[in-house]
């Protein structure tokens, strides 16, 4: 009599198994510590660990968005949110197949390969982005732009970016980050055209103050600076408005940046506004110190983080 219950107990258990393995995602790695991405130095990069409210929400979002691929998988829409909310969760590789299946169903859609584009940035495959992003931009051309709706909202609730905007914004950061400010600087002046807002201007004009700095043109680079200013209504983009400031000289650099508090995604956005800096002003060990200050952190996937990886891979060489 006593084996009944525990019989059942194990029915429920083998019952519970086959539930979870009939509803894992069609992309979900089948081992999840594999790593994401490798360095630029050979780390192996895994994902990180939310909190835990915060881990539940994702989760809750991409099974959404997940239930809506299954309904129609032809949906183009439905495909691209799968492949954000997989990214949001720090799922890169998944994210790429997802946008893999969409450009191959889809292959005069733009979003699939600005999106795609932006992924290869994070995982470090730079040519790659590069081939995508172009390809999103010839397919732009001659085309109404369009707002781009945001995953993670700010608390506003006020898309900042679109279309154009985001795939000239990423084009430009990938040639930055391969050293060709001559193509970034182009794809910035391109972006800047669809900055129609000040959050997009300071993210646009903070990338165009560095180039400029890297190319040797000081004047082009304060001229950079002039429509930024302190009264300026920023919804998002603190950082590169605080960083835009600090270049003009109104915000002291320790102003910016306190290791001993900021958290990894600040020591990574900040900090390597500041190492750059020091960087472009002939101050090379310092800038290397604030780099490896950021690698040291964990949030890889940051803009600034994978600047500062590249940035100290060719310092290294100096």
């Amino acid at each position: 009599m006593k084996a009944a219950p525990y019989l059942l107990s194990m029915l429920v258990c083998i019952h519970y198994v086959f539930a979870q393995v009939e509803q894992r995602p069609p992309y979900q790695h089948s081992l999840i510590n594999q790593p994401e991405a490798v360095s630029l130095f050979g780390k192996p990069l895994n994902r990180i660990d939310f909190p835990a409210n915060t881990k539940v929400q994702l989760d809750s979002h991409y099974v959404t968005a997940l239930g809506k691929y299954e309904e129609n998988p032809d949906d183009a829409d439905n495909i691209i949110w799968l492949g954000r909310r997989a990214a949001y969760l720090w799922r890169y590789q998944e994210a790429i197949r997802i946008f893999t299946e969409g450009i191959r169903k889809y292959p005069d859609d733009p979003r699939m390969y600005r999106h795609r584009g932006h992924r290869f940035i994070t995982v470090r495959e730079f040519d790659k982005a590069i081939a995508d992003l172009e390809k999103a931009a010839s397919l732009i051309k001659n085309r109404a732009d369009e707002i781009e709706l945001d995953g993670q909202p700010n608390r506003y609730n006020i898309p900042t970016s679109t279309l154009n905007s985001n795939i000239w914004y990423h084009l430009g950061l990938v040639y930055y980050l391969k050293a060709d400010f001559q193509n970034a600087l182009r794809c910035f002046t391109e972006c800047k055209k669809f900055s129609n807002n000040a959050d997009m201007l300071c993210a646009t004009s903070d990338w165009l103050y560095m180039i400029e700095r890297r190319l040797g043109k000081l004047t082009e680079a304060k001229a950079v600076l002039t429509p930024i200013t302190q009264k300026m209504k920023i919804l998002e983009n603190f950082a590169y408005h605080r960083r835009l400031l600090m270049y003009k000289g109104e915000l002291p650099i320790d102003s910016l940046l306190n290791l001993q508090k900021a958290s990894d995604l600040d020591i990574a956005t900040y900090g390597y506004g500041v190492g750059n800096w020091h960087l472009y002003n002939g101050r090379l060990e310092e800038a290397k110190k604030i780099f490896e200050q950021v690698l040291a952190g964990n949030y890889w996937a940051a803009f600034g983080y994978i600047a500062a990886e590249a940035d100290l891979k060719r310092t290294q060489k100096q």
